[in-house]
């Protein structure tokens, strides 16, 4: 008798599915102790219910090293289970302290379980390839981005260096020699992120410098009077000086003296002033007169109420009504010739007897008047110091 395919196909079929279900062994890892379980289960979180294992909220299931979803059945066989169990972390960060729990493999997966994003300029502490124990303490400092300007141009960098000396040896901008940071290398890195390299050198000259001389004034009865003659013109001195200059990213910024050394000193000037009298005569205004010194000076006019004083002043400096031939000279000048008598062309014989507060600068007598005879003067004159010599004499005019 001949059976038809599709009679024979449904008979196979019958048959298999009434052939009773071979359990499966599981095999199941909890914290290192193998546990095996008959069971007709494929889904891991009813697996470990048989097994009387109860997982909490933080542990992690695994099959065949890879991490799987307690609710979601396995396909694959064999299965082996194994559970690894959450541990108490600690995460230090500039932000504060914080417990955690994990079953991550290694410190890196901790901290992303944590929400932290690792970059590799981040630095963490124990590495982030660290395997997880229970109890570690984790350090984690996150990289921050720095500009950091030098040489002329701008490096854009992350970094979790301490410091500013160690940002800039991350990025390969060391400190050489006499160059600085701002902020310094050993000051923590800025809010702002902002870090300046200025670069240093320093160049060493010589350079020459001239000392100037003194002059020494002396007296000389060879010389006449009023005139000065030179007795030893003297000489600038030469001293070598050795300078260090420093330069802050190629611009000079100072110049600093080390030391000085004097290779020829100065000689000094001596100039000797004329003490010698000479009594000299001469024909002034048609009236012979006898001098020993003639001065050229400026002469100027006043008179009791044309004297740039209040209440037309009248009184001599020596206590005299003033009037014309009284004259008045500087105050050292008067108080050397008080009294003395000159001569000045085109106002007369004159004799000083007055303080002029203003005339300093220049050789100047004032010429005094009445009001009633005043004449206007602005002009320079030869002044004459008539004989006899008196015994004081200013031999320098000043």
């Amino acid at each position: 008798m001949k059976i038809s395919s599709g009679l024979a196909l449904f008979l196979t079929f019958f048959l298999f599915a009434c052939q009773p279900t071979t359990p499966l062994t599981v095999l199941i890892i909890d914290d290192g102790m193998p546990v095996a379980l008959q069971t007709e289960e494929r889904v891991p979180a009813a697996i470990l219910t048989q097994a009387g294992i109860t997982l909490q909220p933080n542990d992690r299931v695994l099959s065949s090293g890879l991490s799987v979803a307690p609710d979601q059945p396995i396909e694959t066989d064999p299965i082996v289970l194994q559970i690894r169990r959450a541990v108490n972390v600690t995460i230090v960060s500039p932000d504060g302290q914080k417990q955690v729990q994990t079953s991550a493999f290694t410190i890196g997966e901790a901290l992303q379980e944590a929400g932290i994003q690792l970059r590799s300029s981040d630095k963490v502490d124990p590495p982030a390839n660290t395997p997880i124990s229970s109890l570690l303490t984790i350090n984690y400092h996150p990289s921050v981005p720095l500009t950091i300007a030098t040489d002329g141009k701008t490096t854009q960098i992350r970094s979790s260096a301490r410091t500013v000396g160690e940002a800039l040896a991350e990025a390969g901008i060391p400190l050489n020699g006499l160059d600085y940071s701002l902020p310094a290398e050993k000051e923590p890195l800025p809010p702002d992120g902002q870090i300046k390299v200025v670069r240093v050198s320093e160049s060493v000259i010589l350079a020459q410098k001239p000392i100037p001389f003194e002059s020494e004034l002396i007296a000389s009865a060879e010389v006449p009077l009023d005139q000065t003659q030179i007795l030893d013109p003297g000489s600038s001195g030469l001293s070598v000086q050795r300078i260090r200059i420093r330069y802050e990213d190629g611009v000079e910024v100072s110049r600093v003296t080390e030391n000085e050394t004097v290779v020829r000193p100065p000689e000094k000037r001596v100039l000797a002033y004329g003490t010698k009298i000479e009594i000299k005569t001469a024909t002034v205004d048609g009236v012979q007169i006898e001098y020993w010194r003639a001065v050229q000076m400026y002469a100027t006019s006043y008179s009791p109420c044309n004297s740039g004083v209040a209440n037309c002043g009248s009184t001599t400096a020596s206590g005299k009504q003033l009037k014309k031939g009284m004259v008045g000279l500087r105050l050292n000048w008067y108080l050397a010739m008080q009294g003395q008598p000159v001569y000045i062309p085109g106002y007369g014989r004159a004799t000083v007897e007055d303080v002029c507060g203003g005339c300093v600068g220049k050789p100047w007598i004032d010429l005094g008047y009445s009001d009633a005879d005043y004449v206007g003067w602005s002009s320079w004159v030869t002044v004459y110091f008539l004989t006899p010599v008196p015994t004081n004499i200013l031999y320098i005019l000043e």
